[in-house]
């Protein structure tokens, strides 16, 4: 018998058997037996140097190759100049942060206005453009799905600007329009240069364009700048239904629209994606074919309506509440870039992914049913046994990350000192995650290739043992290899049945290894015994995979890892290390996924040691860099924080008591804030001593000072909550009277485990704001946000009907009652008082302000009604 150890292929063999455990009779002589178990460590580690560096590639030409702007000279009347665009965005941000009810919203909506009365005046001759001014005086939103569930946003004074152009002597044009829309205002903490500055002046620079030659056009074009999206996506929702209702002056264009486009940002520039489009396929199948740099993520949707992502956009009122098709597109990232390149955008639909996606399953299925039919019972164990390596390269490789994600916080300043670096995750969470798959998968391989010793020896007893268990051995590694493709096949499947846009990633992992594997490796010859794969299968069978998802795994890794600074609903509610334990587990995902069939070319090889120790090398050098000397944050890259002076009277119902007054410091960012106080100093103090609840969210964990913090406000600031009459009749109602004060931004809780239904009105118009019915619940809490411009009501009445003991089963948790107010008020005011601005003004350079729609502003005022008043 002769061996050939270091060869990366085996002769062959007069031997009877497949690669596969059938069950034949060994070969007559076993001196004519070559067998080689054994595979070179440079190759391997040049597979693993190919995968990473060509993954940076593709997310590079994909999402950072980006052409420069062009001028308006370069593109003429007609074309769209990102320089002219960027003027725009400049302008709008001198304002600085302009929120619903600010002056500087006034004086911003005036630009945009001025802006499209000039691209009315230098419009082509043919082209009719058309501008309204229109004011929406109220409003309430109650969509149920996502982050509105269990909420009612109600909106008073809002105005919002609109454009419609059109073919002048085309008269039907104006029956069928596409809306584009975006969002004027922005939160109290930014300027909103990202969000949605850029969006505007895209618009502005379109619409410019398009008023040149639109007399070509057979349909109009509607731009909507609204103001309201900040604060729960009030604008869109007027537009929608105010025009509808005849509740505004403004001509009812709505009723024209066809399909919407909402810009939007997710991040402060970038490539501008499409990340929701539908539920009509013809606005995307139609984009695909016309776009000159598309792109496009069902990726980023599927997300997105899963709530793994917690934000909304307009589109979500245009689909919803208007019943539109359309597209949402985004800024995803930080580069301040508006004109991208891309090559391509691959539609197809639904019915046509079904056909694949049944087809290649059905294929599948008969093609293992009869390969193990063919194996007979060796076969099947070796299946088990070979998914059993899966399961332990999962387990394995997730537990590697988040003991990682676990102790990091104990080594680190920062429990997330990645952030402002997110290629660090590479190294604290990848690379342990890859040397747990790599654990996990050899002991699987171990436990099959023991099984396969044992059927060898028994069917080869002609050939030595060394030669079985080289057998053995690659027998073992091309089960692990198709065991890869079991992992993506059960993927296809569920991805098909729950109709997940994003399935067709596991058609590609699952069809193209395995042609390359059938292409290469299987043989209909019954007198051949294993070989090593082939390095040019994992390479023709990889190639397509990593081409099509490689980048876009980059990118969503990166927006997972910054959406961490604002990982926390409840500041302080949860653990330091649950971000990164969420992380870790995507990371440990995408490696278990995209390397399935990498790992097992390497149980042969030479590189199991020195995958070991390059593996621990970059975890410590990773751990050295946090520990060391990057910065978790920088004034680029900042902590979100809150600075919030607060007035609290809650459980101090009759003004009998003083209120309790201090400035607190908070953090949506995982971590302790005792380094960033420190800064401040002015003895604030850091725990959870104070914990206030601002109604929308409490706050579990915060630094606070509350020493001279009685000026700046006054006492007549403070809302009042006043039951006006309480009739005790076999129905309970109670008429309760709200007052404001100064107050157009505030957030009202109302306790449903005692009330089942409530009324709003206005009390100087007798307005009707919130009927009854129709209330969805969260936690036992329904919550009115309510956001007005500097005309809107500061005084409410508020009908409760209680529930009925009687006649209704109870759900209130009757040992919280005593705990639990009737109602909770807080109240928002935009002003700075001097504690505040004095925090503000020593606030460490790494940190900076976060605002949305549920965040309260610098001044607080928060009340409440007890159950017992």
């Amino acid at each position: 018998m002769r061996k050939r150890p270091n060869s990366s292929s085996a002769a062959k063999s007069n031997s009877s058997t497949s690669g596969d455990t059938s069950d034949k009779k060994g070969p007559q002589n076993s001196d004519d037996v070559v067998v080689a178990a054994k595979r070179s460590t440079f190759v391997v580690l040049t597979l693993f140097v190919l995968v990473v560096n060509g993954s940076w590639a593709i997310y590079h030409y994909q999402f950072e190759s980006l052409p420069a702007p062009l001028s308006a000279v370069q593109v003429g009347k007609r074309g769209f100049s990102e320089l002219e665009a960027i003027k725009h965005v400049k302008a709008l941000t001198q304002f600085g942060p302009h929120p619903v009810g600010s002056d500087a919203l006034d004086r911003a909506l005036q630009y945009v206005l001025a802006a499209s009365e000039s691209i009315k005046k230098t419009a082509h001759w043919e082209v009719d453009v058309e501008i309204e001014f229109f004011h929406t005086k109220y409003g309430a939103n109650r969509l149920v799905s996502g982050l509105f569930k269990g909420k009612t946003l109600v909106y008073s004074d809002l105005n919002h600007v609109a454009m419609r152009i059109l073919p002048k002597y085309a008269t039907e044009a104006g029956e069928n329009a596409i809306l584009v829309s975006s969002h004027i205002d922005t939160v109290f903490s930014g300027e909103g240069a990202g969000d949605c500055s850029s969006c505007v002046a895209v618009m502005l620079e379109l619409a410019r364009g398009i008023s040149q030659w639109a007399h070509g056009f057979k349909h109009a074009v509607i731009f909507l700048f609204n103001t309201g999206e900040e604060e729960g996506l009030n604008g869109a929702h007027s537009f929608i239904t105010q025009v509808l209702t005849k509740r505004c002056l403004l001509h009812p264009w709505s009723d024209t629209v066809r399909m919407a486009i909402d810009l939007e940002a997710m991040g402060i520039g970038g490539k501008s994606t499409i990340f929701q489009a539908g539920p009509n396929p013809w606005a995307i199948e139609n984009f695909a074919a016309v776009a000159k740099y598309p792109s496009a993520q069902i990726v980023a949707q599927d997300l997105f309506s899963s709530g793994a992502i917690k934000s909304a956009t307009d589109f979500q009122i245009y689909k919803e509440v208007a019943g539109l098709s359309g597209l949402d597109f985004a800024f995803l990232d930080d580069t301040a870039v508006y004109h991208t390149k891309g090559t391509y955008i691959v539609v197809f639909r639904q019915r046509l992914a079904n056909m694949f996606y049944n087809s290649t399953i059905m294929q599948s299925l008969l093609i293992w049913v009869t390969s193990i039919m063919m194996g007979g019972s060796s076969a099947l164990i070796s299946l088990a046994l070979s998914s059993l390596s899966i399961i332990l390269m999962w387990i394995s490789s997730i537990a590697f990350a988040a003991v990682a994600a676990f102790c990091l916080p104990l080594v680190s300043a920062s429990p997330v000192p990645y952030v402002s670096n997110p290629w660090l995750v590479v190294g604290l969470f990848g690379v342990p995650a890859l040397l747990g798959a790599f654990i996990g998968q050899h002991l699987g391989y171990l436990i099959l290739r023991r099984y396969l010793s044992a059927v060898y020896s028994t069917r080869y007893r002609d050939l030595s043992s060394s030669v079985q268990a080289d057998i053995a051995k690659l027998d073992s590694e091309r089960w692990l290899f198709k065991a890869g493709l079991i992992q993506w096949l059960l993927l296809l499947i569920l991805g098909n049945y729950y109709k997940i846009g994003s399935t067709y990633l596991a058609l590609v992992w699952l069809v193209s290894p395995a042609f390359a594997y059938g292409l290469l490796e299987a043989t209909l010859s019954p007198a051949r015994l294993p070989k090593p794969l082939k390095t040019l299968t994992l390479v023709i069978g990889l190639s397509f995979p990593f081409l099509l998802s490689s980048g876009m795994i980059i990118r969503l890794t990166s927006i997972m890892v910054g959406s961490t600074v604002r990982l926390e609903r409840n500041p302080g509610s949860n653990p330091e290390w649950i971000g990164n334990i969420v992380v870790a587990i995507l990371i440990a995902a995408i490696v278990c996924l995209t390397l399935v069939y990498l790992l097992s070319y390497i149980h042969i090889s030479g590189a199991k040691v020195p995958i070991i120790i390059i593996t621990s090398i970059l975890f410590g050098l990773s751990i050295c860099s946090v520990v060391g000397f990057l910065q978790a944050f920088t004034e680029d890259t900042a902590r979100a924080v809150n600075v919030v002076h607060v007035v609290d009277t809650t459980g101090k119902h009759g003004g009998k008591q003083e209120p309790d007054s201090y400035v607190s410091l908070f953090s949506t960012t995982p971590g302790n804030l005792i380094k960033e106080a420190e800064k401040i100093g002015k003895k604030m103090v850091c725990g959870k001593d104070k914990m206030p609840d601002f109604v929308s969210f409490s706050v579990n964990y915060s630094c606070w000072i509350d020493e001279d913090v009685l000026a700046g406000w006054d006492k007549s600031d403070i809302p009042a909550i006043h039951v006006e009459r309480d009739m005790m009749d076999e129905n309970r109602i109670t008429e309760i009277s709200l007052d404001t004060k100064f107050s157009t931004r505030w957030t009202l809780g109302i306790n449903m485990e005692e009330i089942e239904d409530f009324q709003l009105k206005d009390v100087g118009e007798s307005e009707e704001l919130i009927p009854l019915g129709g209330k969805t619940i969260v936690d036992g809490w329904h919550i009115i946000q309510f956001s007005g411009g500097k005309k809107a009501p500061t005084k409410f009445s508020l009908t409760l009907s209680w529930i009925n003991e009687k006649h209704g089963p109870m759900t209130r948790n009757e040992g919280s009652r005593g705990e639990r107010p009737l109602l909770k008020l807080r109240t928002d005011v935009d002003r700075l008082t001097p504690q505040t601005q004095d925090v503000l003004t020593k606030l460490p350079p790494w940190c900076s302000l976060f605002g949305k729609s549920t965040s309260p502003h610098t001044l607080a005022f928060l009340s409440s009604l007890p159950i017992v008043f």
